[in-house]
């Protein structure tokens, strides 16, 4: 078995081709395709964050109104930029949606991608110490994050409180038991897995890595995944970690498949999202089911993932992604084991 979720970038624009034309229309579609997925057996919708662009940007508004319609499905993001975010204010929000979720929050975080505007999270207030990279930052407000979903008092107590405390150092409410154990970091390099790891973290690959062999991206991504694990053994971590990937995968079942995806590319390409760091893309999978199930048993990260997420066309629409999703669950996943 393998838990099959969605990903979604949210896009929007007003273009009279899109169904998503507005801020609005991205968001209550979210929130539409998050029930549609349950419904049909999915096991996770996940969300990706961007600023300063018309994609999803603040997460938990969205994430608690999907935990609020729905019962079982997990909820989560792919990837949370950690650059930009007051880690004690997150915690408070993640803690208040994953209690509305009732404990299905899956938080995605990272470093992040490069961004709409140089340097964005400046305009946040946020800006590296003396000696520190933006990445070092986002690690360092990632070791905050961490500490404080643990749980553990901090902050001294008012002697003469408005309301009454509890004994003792006082920590940020609402505290939600268990989701420290349910954050993952969205590494591009084997190195930031190992040290995910180290931190107990679970590991979100993408559909994009920093090139470190020159190999197909699925073995480097499987290299990665196995990288990840040795490291969490040594560190002596009590319980299992969790793997996802992300995939564009698409069954070719009907004409308005073919016209959209028929024509897809299936090669994986190199290329540089930031200077000097060469990256490979992984390939995207469009084809009839029967020929897609071949071409998915030879994916090595796949097959070493717990989790596979796909990556959705939300500008198409609810219903069409519903099916889309519904296609693989029903055409793909029980040949390949994963149902």
């Amino acid at each position: 078995m393998k838990k099959i979720g969605f990903l979604s970038f949210g896009h929007w624009t007003p273009s009279s081709q899109s169904q998503t034309r507005s801020a609005s229309d991205t968001l209550l579609q979210s929130i539409e395709l998050a029930v549609a997925a349950e419904e049909l057996g999915a096991d996770g919708a996940y969300f990706r964050v961007h600023h300063f662009a018309r994609q999803l940007s603040s997460p938990f508004p969205l994430l608690a109104a999907v935990g609020a319609r729905t019962s079982r499905i997990e909820i989560g993001t792919a990837v949370i930029d950690m650059r930009y975010e007051n880690p004690l204010y997150m915690a408070e929000d993640a803690g208040a949606a994953d209690l509305i979720a009732g404990g299905r929050l899956q938080l995605g975080i990272s470093r992040g991608s490069p961004e709409q505007v140089i340097d964005g999270w400046r305009y946040f207030g946020y800006a590296p110490a003396e000696g520190e990279s933006d990445a070092d930052m986002a690690r360092r407000h990632t070791s905050v994050f961490l500490d404080i979903l643990g749980g553990k008092g901090f902050a001294q107590p008012n002697p003469r409180p408005m309301f009454p405390n509890p004994p003792g150092l006082l920590r940020l409410e609402p505290h939600s038991e268990g989701l420290l154990d349910r954050i993952w970091w969205g590494a591009a390099t084997n190195a930031t897995a190992e040290w995910a790891a180290k931190l107990g973290m679970n590991l979100q690959s993408s559909t994009l890595k920093f090139d470190e062999s020159g190999k197909p991206f699925h073995i480097q991504q499987a290299e990665q995944i196995r990288a990840f694990r040795a490291a969490w053994k040594a560190a002596g971590h009590e319980r299992e970690p969790r793997v996802s990937v992300s995939r564009s995968i698409f069954a070719l079942v009907d004409d308005r498949d073919r016209a959209y995806f028929g024509s897809s590319d299936s090669q994986d390409h190199f290329g540089y999202i930031e200077p000097e760091k060469l990256a490979v893309f992984g390939r995207s999978y469009a084809a009839e089911p029967d020929v897609l199930i071949e071409q998915l048993k030879d994916d090595e990260a796949i097959a070493e993932a717990d989790t596979l997420l796909l990556t959705v066309p939300n500008q198409l629409g609810v219903d069409y992604n519903a099916h889309v999703i519904e296609a693989i669950l029903t055409h793909v996943a029980p040949a390949l084991g994963w149902r």
